[in-house]
């Protein structure tokens, strides 16, 4: 991460706006752009079936969404 991505982090975190993704971790870029990693690994099969522990998007919401569908794909895929 440079140091830029890395203010725009701790800029993010300041405000009472922040939002969070239990147990994903999220960046914004410098840029804007909102970032979400998996804080834990995908099981193997989850990983297999196609479930990605790294997601971006334009905004938080498309970032929640899109972290939902790698969650419904890896609960699929171990169930």
């Amino acid at each position: 991460m440079s140091a830029e991505e890395a203010q725009a982090v701790e800029n993010a975190t300041d405000g009472p706006a922040f939002q969070s993704i239990p147990g994903w971790r999220l960046i914004i870029s410098d840029a804007g752009r909102f970032w979400a990693l998996r804080q834990r690994p995908f099981p193997i099969a989850a990983t297999k079936a196609g479930a990605d522990s790294a997601v971006d998007a334009d905004t938080f919401d498309e970032v929640r969404a899109a972290v939902a569908d790698q969650e419904r794909i890896a609960g699929q895929a171990v169930s």
